[in-house]
C-alpha cells in the first residue's frame, strides 16, 4: 500500500512541475505520503500513518470502472485528476495508470496503479490492466489536457481501429475459402450479423 501509494505520489510531483508553471493551469492534485510504522510492543506490529484529510471526500476515478461520477467530469479537481492520469499513461507509453484517485479537494489518498501483464521497468501495479483499457477507450480530453499538450487518446484509438479494419478487410476473398458449414447451419436464422 505504501510502495503504490508513494510510487504514485513521485509521478504527481512530477506532473506538478510541468503543471504548475503554465499560464492559468493553477493548483494541481497532490497525492499525501503514506507511512509504515513498526509498533513492536502491540498485537498489531505494523500500521500505516497518513494525514487526515477533513472535508468532502470524493472519488475521482472508480476501480472497477462501473460508477459514473459528475464530481470528476465536472469539477475542477476531477478535470486535473483525469489530466494527471492522461499524463501518467502517455509518459509510460501507455504502460502505467494511476487509478483509483479519491480524497478531499486536490488532496488524494488510497490511489491505485494499473500497469501492462509484463509491469513497467520492473513494477508492478495492484489494478487490473483491464483499467489501462478501459481509459484508453473512455477519455475525454479536457482544457488540461490541451493546455499540458496531450495527444488525443481518441486519435490514437482511431488510428488502432482503422489498422485493423485494413486487416480485415485485405483478408482472401470468401470465395477463395473452402467452406466446410453444414447444409442447416446455412439458414439464415442461424447467423447473427454485427456491426463493429
Amino acid at each position: 500500500e505504501c510502495y503504490i501509494q508513494n510510487t504514485a505520489r513521485e509521478y504527481a510531483k512530477i506532473y506538478a512541475a510541468e503543471a504548475e508553471p503554465l499560464e492559468g493551469f493553477g493548483e494541481v492534485p497532490e497525492i499525501i505520503p503514506i507511512f509504515l510504522v513498526h509498533r513492536p510492543g502491540n498485537n498489531i506490529p505494523y500500521a500505516t500513518v497518513e494525514e487526515e484529510l477533513v472535508g468532502e471526500f470524493v472519488k475521482y476515478s472508480v476501480r472497477d470502472g462501473k460508477e459514473v461520477n459528475f464530481l470528476r467530469r465536472d469539477s475542477e479537481a476531477g478535470q486535473k485528476c483525469c489530466t494527471f492520469q492522461h499524463w501518467v499513461y502517455e509518459k509510460t507509453n501507455g504502460s502505467l495508470l494511476v487509478t483509483d484517485l479519491q480524497g478531499v479537494g486536490m488532496k488524494l489518498t488510497d490511489v491505485g496503479i494499473a500497469t501492462l501483464a509484463k509491469g513497467y521497468k520492473g513494477f508492478k501495479g495492484n489494478c487490473s490492466i483491464s483499467f489501462i483499457e478501459q481509459f484508453r477507450a473512455l477519455h475525454q480530453c479536457n482544457k488540461y489536457c490541451e493546455m499540458l499538450g496531450l495527444k488525443s487518446l481518441r486519435t490514437t484509438h482511431q488510428k488502432q481501429w482503422k489498422a485493423t479494419s485494413m486487416k480485415i478487410k485485405n483478408l482472401p476473398n470468401s470465395s477463395t475459402i473452402k467452406k466446410t458449414v453444414p447444409k442447416k447451419a446455412r439458414e439464415p436464422r442461424d447467423f447473427i450479423s454485427s456491426e463493429h
